[in-house]
């Protein structure tokens, strides 16, 4: 950071480093089978035990079922809700996915479904998929899709698979085939050169959307994710940028004096909320991407910071220390009085409302210890998920089921991603090629 960062600055860049704020074509066919009505639910019980799916391998072209099979094995075995079978408990030979697959076998090995596929290569050279979901204990197929595809798509054919499996059997939206923008961080700590890079949820296809000699912080999704909002440090005062992930055009939101940070999309994509740095303090404000025009919406003597819409676009969330120490509130949309939400014991930061509605997820400070948690919007039901030396910045997954977060170890080392639960249930990590903080969780793709 050079001479001309005041003091000021640097607390609030202390503050808000780690802070997580606002921000290929399948042609299918009708379906296979009809639905059952008696949808399993997600529930947060104590007795809580995910679902068993046996996964056979699919059959057709060798070298795509290679790539599909042990893509949607894992995409389960890391969804905490789904447990695939081991595979070296199911038959070796090819099953055929048009008849029902060996019901005994499915049932011995503990499964409550079973789910068999098809892949094969048109004659326009597409790729066409297919799958079925059997229910093991009546031997009927309860659910079954086509796709026809690009062949380099498979990885994402298997995503799709796996999120028409865990909505048919959990009742709720899946969440494989979505992307996370993230810091990549590479380098010894005290030269550490962060990057934004984007990745599938399972770690692959990952590339760098946003590196240079300068210092970028908080990325976050647009709602149709093809555009980041993101914090960069460069020769002069910090600003918020928009990158367009498709054309790679990058462009400043404002031209404010002073040090903006803190970006969040709207729920309709119009807006942006962010920070402003004024003296001693910050206030929210939005600008309409359309017009430029920029609205002040709060106006206090106080850090008020890491805004976020509700889903609804009605209220937002943000974090302040207008009662002397960071707690969070939620106010109109259109700024005015705001109500105190958090009351447990120790510092609130970085909300962040679920796609639901239902949450507000945070950070906490207690004690020398850092926490992710849950609330519900008018602050009761907190919950919290993972606690230890430095947990920080959650994001919600689409279907607000799971919440990203990046975890500092301590010492030499750097921060990582992992993902956990609303229910706390388990935790999973993230695999990044090095180490990772500010994760963003994008929508599903289109």
């Amino acid at each position: 950071m050079n001479d001309r960062v005041s003091e000021t600055v640097r607390r609030l860049i202390r503050a808000l480093m780690y802070a997580v704020v606002g921000v290929c074509a399948f042609v299918a066919s009708a379906g296979l089978a009809c639905a059952q009505t008696n949808d399993l639910f997600i529930h947060p019980g104590q007795n809580f035990q995910p679902v068993i799916v046996a996964v056979f391998p699919f059959v057709g072209e060798e070298t795509q079922t290679q790539k599909l099979t042990p893509v949607i094995i894992n995409n389960f075995s890391r969804s905490v809700f789904l447990q695939p079978v081991d595979p070296a408990k199911l038959p070796a030979v090819a099953v055929n996915p048009s008849a029902p697959p060996p019901m005994e076998t499915v049932r011995q090995a503990g499964a409550q479904y079973a789910l068999t596929g098809r892949v094969v290569r048109g004659g326009d050279g597409r790729l066409q998929t297919e799958f079925r979901l059997w229910d093991a204990s009546t031997g009927l197929q309860i659910a079954g899709q086509q796709y026809t595809t690009d062949i380099n798509n498979a990885r994402r054919v298997a995503h799709i698979v796996s999120d028409a499996v865990f909505s048919r059997i959990t009742g709720e939206k899946g969440f494989f085939d979505s992307r996370i923008v993230f810091v990549d961080e590479t380098g010894p700590k005290e030269r550490r050169v962060k990057r934004l890079a984007l990745m599938d949820v399972d770690g692959f296809n990952l590339r760098t959307v946003a590196g240079s000699k300068d210092l970028v912080v908080t990325p976050r999704f647009s709602p149709n994710g093809l555009e980041v909002a993101y914090m960069a440090f460069g020769e002069n005062e910090p600003k918020v940028y928009v990158i367009n992930l498709e054309t790679g055009q990058h462009e400043v939101v404002g031209n404010f004096p002073g040090m903006t940070f803190s970006p969040r999309f709207s729920p309709d994509g119009q807006k942006v909320l962010m920070s402003l740095s004024q003296g001693a303090n910050s206030n929210i404000y939005v600008m309409d991407l359309r017009s430029r025009t920029t609205t002040r919406l709060t106006d206090a003597v106080a850090i008020d910071t890491s805004p976020c819409y509700s889903p609804d676009q009605s209220q937002i969330a943000f974090e302040s220390d207008r009662g002397g120490t960071q707690q969070l509130y939620v106010m109109s949309a259109q700024g005015g009085p705001a109500k105190r939400i958090s009351f447990g014991a120790g510092r609130y930061s970085t909300p962040v409302w679920s796609p639901k509605g239902d949450l507000i997820a945070f950070t906490k400070q207690d004690e020398g210890q850092f926490a992710i948690g849950v609330m519900k919007p008018d602050g009761s039901g907190e919950r919290i998920l993972v606690s230890g030396f430095h947990n920080e910045g959650p994001s919600f997954a689409p279907n607000g089921l799971f919440v990203m977060f990046f975890r500092e170890s301590g010492g030499s080392g750097g921060p990582k991603l992992f993902m956990i639960d609303v229910f706390g249930h388990q935790e999973v990590p993230v695999p990044t090629p090095g180490y990772a903080s500010d994760p963003s969780w994008g929508p599903l793709l289109d």
